[in-house]
């Protein structure tokens, strides 16, 4: 395996054990994806972050097929959504986390832009947030939701559900997914 795509998978699983550790998600409930030259390699269905290994990770083509490791988390039609948006993309991360769904519980003025965050840190690090309509989780209906809300903001949270984020690299995507979990929290207090 070549140095560079050792180096992701390093990246991904630091990640998830990061994000699994400090309680910003839980059991087998959320999805890492990054790319590597021609492929897509995406966590695996009912894996957990707090366990994840490289065995773990599916190999996706960049049309979507599954070409090797186990069953691709049933939301990589998700994560092929915004890898087809934008070819800068190379990595996506969604997940649970508490803040960020509880805000998506609510009702937004704004759907396109629904966390004026207080800070300057979510406009410097990711954008403006749009709120993706509701639809079950690996269901035609949410695949359907995101791709109507692309380009509308530059990141997203399922209504209901949680954010999903992408970025140039794996890092770029986790420093946006940890600024838009703490101005969601932020939010959510100030409210």
């Amino acid at each position: 395996m070549d140095n560079g795509k050792k180096n992701k998978f390093l990246d991904a699983i630091w990640i998830s054990d990061s994000l699994f550790n400090r309680n910003k998600v839980s059991g087998s409930s959320a999805n890492i994806s990054f790319k590597h030259e021609d492929k897509i390699y995406i966590s695996g269905t009912n894996t957990c972050f707090g366990r994840l290994t490289q065995n773990d990770f599916s190999t996706i083509s960049l049309e979507g097929e599954h070409i090797g490791g186990i069953k691709p988390s049933k939301e990589l039609q998700m994560h092929l959504i915004l890898y087809n948006n934008n070819p800068n993309t190379n990595a996506v991360i969604h997940v649970h986390s508490f803040y960020s769904t509880l805000w998506s519980c609510i009702e937004h003025e704004d759907v396109y832009d629904i966390i004026h965050s207080p800070t300057p840190y979510l406009e410097m690090k990711l954008g403006k947030i749009t709120l993706v309509e509701y639809g079950k989780p690996g269901t035609e209906e949410l695949f359907s939701n995101l791709k109507n809300r692309l380009n509308k903001g530059n990141g997203y949270i399922l209504k209901n559900h949680g954010p999903i984020v992408a970025g140039t690299d794996l890092m770029s995507a986790f420093y946006s997914l940890e600024e838009l979990e703490e101005s969601t929290k932020i939010a959510w207090f100030l409210r």
